[in-house]
Protein backbone atom coordinates (compact mmCIF):
# COMPACT_ATOMS: atom_id res chain seq x y z
CA UNK A 1 0.00 0.00 0.00
CA UNK A 2 1.39 3.37 -1.08
CA UNK A 3 0.94 5.87 1.77
CA UNK A 4 1.70 8.81 -0.51
CA UNK A 5 -1.34 7.87 -2.60
CA UNK A 6 -3.46 7.71 0.55
CA UNK A 7 -2.60 11.27 1.56
CA UNK A 8 -3.03 12.47 -2.04
CA UNK A 9 -6.46 10.86 -2.12
CA UNK A 10 -7.28 12.55 1.19
CA UNK A 11 -6.56 15.96 -0.34
CA UNK A 12 -8.80 15.14 -3.31
CA UNK A 13 -11.56 13.94 -0.99
CA UNK A 14 -11.41 17.13 1.08
CA UNK A 15 -11.61 19.26 -2.05
CA UNK A 16 -14.59 17.27 -3.37
CA UNK A 17 -16.51 17.66 -0.08
CA UNK A 18 -15.82 21.38 0.13
CA UNK A 19 -16.83 21.92 -3.48
CA UNK A 20 -20.32 20.68 -2.59
CA UNK A 21 -20.58 22.27 0.86
CA UNK A 22 -17.98 24.72 2.20
CA UNK A 23 -19.23 24.06 5.74
CA UNK A 24 -19.05 20.24 5.43
CA UNK A 25 -16.28 19.70 7.98
CA UNK A 26 -17.51 22.41 10.31
CA UNK A 27 -20.88 20.66 10.41
CA UNK A 28 -19.17 17.28 10.90
CA UNK A 29 -17.26 18.63 13.90
CA UNK A 30 -20.47 19.66 15.67
CA UNK A 31 -21.24 16.10 16.78
CA UNK A 32 -22.92 12.85 15.80
CA UNK A 33 -26.49 11.65 16.09
CA UNK A 34 -26.60 8.05 14.81
CA UNK A 35 -29.73 5.96 15.28
CA UNK A 36 -27.91 2.67 14.64
CA UNK A 37 -25.10 0.77 16.35
CA UNK A 38 -23.48 -1.68 13.93
CA UNK A 39 -21.38 -4.53 15.34
CA UNK A 40 -19.53 -6.27 12.54
CA UNK A 41 -16.44 -8.24 11.63
CA UNK A 42 -13.05 -6.58 11.15
CA UNK A 43 -12.61 -8.40 7.81
CA UNK A 44 -11.05 -5.95 5.32
CA UNK A 45 -13.49 -7.04 2.60
CA UNK A 46 -16.49 -5.70 4.52
CA UNK A 47 -16.64 -1.89 4.30
CA UNK A 48 -19.39 -0.91 6.73
CA UNK A 49 -20.51 2.53 5.55
CA UNK A 50 -20.26 1.52 1.89
CA UNK A 51 -22.24 -1.64 2.56
CA UNK A 52 -25.01 0.26 4.34
CA UNK A 53 -24.99 3.32 2.08
CA UNK A 54 -24.49 5.40 5.22
CA UNK A 55 -23.12 8.93 5.47
CA UNK A 56 -20.71 10.08 8.19
CA UNK A 57 -22.58 10.47 11.48
CA UNK A 58 -25.40 8.04 10.60
CA UNK A 59 -24.00 4.77 12.02
CA UNK A 60 -21.94 4.12 15.14
CA UNK A 61 -19.59 1.25 14.30
CA UNK A 62 -17.77 -1.41 16.30
CA UNK A 63 -15.82 -4.16 14.56
CA UNK A 64 -13.87 -7.11 15.90
CA UNK A 65 -12.82 -10.59 14.84
CA UNK A 66 -16.01 -12.50 13.89
CA UNK A 67 -18.44 -9.83 15.19
CA UNK A 68 -18.44 -11.07 18.78
CA UNK A 69 -20.37 -9.70 21.75
CA UNK A 70 -18.58 -11.09 24.79
CA UNK A 71 -19.60 -10.10 28.32
CA UNK A 72 -15.98 -9.79 29.52
CA UNK A 73 -14.83 -7.73 26.53
CA UNK A 74 -14.80 -4.19 27.94
CA UNK A 75 -14.25 -2.77 24.45
CA UNK A 76 -17.54 -3.96 22.98
CA UNK A 77 -19.40 -3.46 26.28
CA UNK A 78 -18.18 0.15 26.46
CA UNK A 79 -19.30 0.75 22.87
CA UNK A 80 -22.74 -0.70 23.61
CA UNK A 81 -23.15 1.39 26.77
CA UNK A 82 -22.01 4.59 25.06
CA UNK A 83 -24.24 3.99 22.03
CA UNK A 84 -27.33 3.39 24.18
CA UNK A 85 -26.87 5.79 27.08
CA UNK A 86 -25.19 8.71 25.34
CA UNK A 87 -26.03 8.47 21.64
CA UNK A 88 -29.53 7.05 22.29
CA UNK A 89 -29.43 4.65 19.35
CA UNK A 90 -32.72 2.99 18.42
CA UNK A 91 -31.39 -0.06 16.59
CA UNK A 92 -28.47 -2.44 17.10
CA UNK A 93 -27.31 -4.64 14.22
CA UNK A 94 -24.99 -7.61 14.58
CA UNK A 95 -23.77 -8.37 11.07
CA UNK A 96 -21.71 -11.41 10.20
CA UNK A 97 -20.60 -12.48 6.75
CA UNK A 98 -20.25 -15.75 4.89
CA UNK A 99 -16.70 -17.10 4.54
CA UNK A 100 -15.61 -15.41 7.79
CA UNK A 101 -11.97 -16.22 8.55
CA UNK A 102 -12.45 -16.09 12.32
CA UNK A 103 -15.22 -18.68 12.23
CA UNK A 104 -13.16 -20.86 9.86
CA UNK A 105 -10.20 -20.80 12.26
CA UNK A 106 -12.48 -21.71 15.17
CA UNK A 107 -13.68 -24.82 13.27
CA UNK A 108 -10.15 -26.20 13.01
CA UNK A 109 -8.55 -28.30 15.75
CA UNK A 110 -5.29 -26.44 16.31
CA UNK A 111 -3.58 -24.21 18.83
CA UNK A 112 -3.85 -20.56 17.75
CA UNK A 113 -2.06 -19.02 20.71
CA UNK A 114 -3.50 -15.67 21.81
CA UNK A 115 -6.54 -16.26 19.59
CA UNK A 116 -7.60 -19.33 21.57
CA UNK A 117 -9.70 -17.59 24.28
CA UNK A 118 -11.42 -15.39 21.70
CA UNK A 119 -12.22 -18.19 19.25
CA UNK A 120 -13.34 -20.46 22.08
CA UNK A 121 -16.53 -18.40 22.17
CA UNK A 122 -17.25 -19.47 18.59
CA UNK A 123 -16.43 -23.07 19.47
CA UNK A 124 -18.99 -22.74 22.27
CA UNK A 125 -21.56 -21.71 19.64
CA UNK A 126 -20.70 -24.91 17.76
CA UNK A 127 -21.13 -26.92 20.97
CA UNK A 128 -24.56 -25.40 21.65
CA UNK A 129 -25.74 -26.21 18.11
CA UNK A 130 -23.69 -29.35 17.41
CA UNK A 131 -26.73 -31.59 16.83
CA UNK A 132 -27.91 -29.38 13.96
CA UNK A 133 -24.42 -28.72 12.57
CA UNK A 134 -23.32 -32.36 12.65
CA UNK A 135 -26.26 -33.27 10.40
CA UNK A 136 -24.84 -31.02 7.65
CA UNK A 137 -22.50 -33.12 5.51
CA UNK A 138 -21.36 -30.40 3.11
CA UNK A 139 -18.43 -28.63 4.81
CA UNK A 140 -19.11 -25.25 3.16
CA UNK A 141 -22.78 -25.31 4.16
CA UNK A 142 -21.81 -26.26 7.73
CA UNK A 143 -19.25 -23.42 7.80
CA UNK A 144 -21.78 -20.81 6.67
CA UNK A 145 -24.50 -22.18 8.95
CA UNK A 146 -22.15 -21.76 11.92
CA UNK A 147 -21.64 -18.14 10.80
CA UNK A 148 -25.42 -17.63 10.92
CA UNK A 149 -25.71 -19.29 14.33
CA UNK A 150 -22.84 -17.18 15.62
CA UNK A 151 -24.72 -14.01 14.65
CA UNK A 152 -27.80 -15.35 16.45
CA UNK A 153 -25.82 -16.13 19.61
CA UNK A 154 -24.13 -12.71 19.63
CA UNK A 155 -27.57 -11.07 19.37
CA UNK A 156 -28.64 -13.16 22.37
CA UNK A 157 -25.52 -12.02 24.22
CA UNK A 158 -26.56 -8.44 23.48
CA UNK A 159 -30.00 -9.03 24.94
CA UNK A 160 -28.45 -10.46 28.11
CA UNK A 161 -26.76 -7.08 28.67
CA UNK A 162 -28.29 -4.76 31.27
CA UNK A 163 -28.01 -1.59 29.16
CA UNK A 164 -29.73 -3.32 26.23
CA UNK A 165 -32.54 -4.72 28.39
CA UNK A 166 -33.16 -1.32 29.94
CA UNK A 167 -33.33 0.33 26.50
CA UNK A 168 -35.68 -2.37 25.16
CA UNK A 169 -38.05 -1.72 28.08
CA UNK A 170 -37.79 2.07 28.19
CA UNK A 171 -37.27 3.13 24.58
CA UNK A 172 -38.21 0.10 22.46
CA UNK A 173 -34.65 -0.59 21.28
CA UNK A 174 -34.54 -3.21 18.52
CA UNK A 175 -31.85 -5.84 17.97
CA UNK A 176 -31.25 -7.32 14.50
CA UNK A 177 -29.12 -10.16 13.17
CA UNK A 178 -27.87 -9.77 9.60
CA UNK A 179 -25.59 -11.65 7.24
CA UNK A 180 -23.56 -10.15 4.40
CA UNK A 181 -23.24 -12.62 1.54
CA UNK A 182 -19.77 -11.78 0.33
CA UNK A 183 -20.25 -13.68 -2.96
CA UNK A 184 -23.36 -11.79 -4.04
CA UNK A 185 -23.08 -8.51 -2.12
CA UNK A 186 -26.53 -9.08 -0.59
CA UNK A 187 -27.48 -8.16 2.95
CA UNK A 188 -29.74 -10.77 4.56
CA UNK A 189 -31.98 -10.04 7.53
CA UNK A 190 -32.12 -13.29 9.51
CA UNK A 191 -35.43 -12.20 11.11
CA UNK A 192 -34.51 -13.92 14.37
CA UNK A 193 -37.46 -14.76 16.61
CA UNK A 194 -35.91 -13.74 19.92
CA UNK A 195 -39.12 -14.28 21.89
CA UNK A 196 -39.22 -17.93 20.84
CA UNK A 197 -35.49 -18.54 21.30
CA UNK A 198 -35.29 -16.87 24.71
CA UNK A 199 -38.59 -18.16 26.09
CA UNK A 200 -37.01 -20.90 28.19
CA UNK A 201 -34.04 -18.92 29.52
CA UNK A 202 -35.25 -15.36 30.16
CA UNK A 203 -36.17 -16.24 33.75
CA UNK A 204 -32.40 -16.57 34.23
CA UNK A 205 -31.22 -13.63 32.14
CA UNK A 206 -33.98 -11.05 32.64
CA UNK A 207 -32.45 -8.43 34.93
CA UNK A 208 -35.69 -6.48 35.38
CA UNK A 209 -38.18 -8.63 37.30
CA UNK A 210 -41.76 -8.14 36.16
CA UNK A 211 -40.71 -6.41 32.93
CA UNK A 212 -41.24 -8.19 29.63
CA UNK A 213 -38.59 -7.69 26.94
CA UNK A 214 -40.75 -9.05 24.10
Amino acid sequence: MNFEKIFAHNDIWIAEKLSVDKEYFNKLSEGQNPEVLYIGCSDSRVATEELLGAKPGEVFVHRNLANMVISTDFNVQSVITYAIEHLKVKQIIVCGHYYCGGVKEAMEAKDLGLLNPWLRNIRDVYRIHKDELNLIKNSEEKYNRLIELNVEEQCINLIKTAAVQKAIIESNLKVHGWIFDIRSGKLIDMKINFKKILKEIMEIYNLYEGKSLF
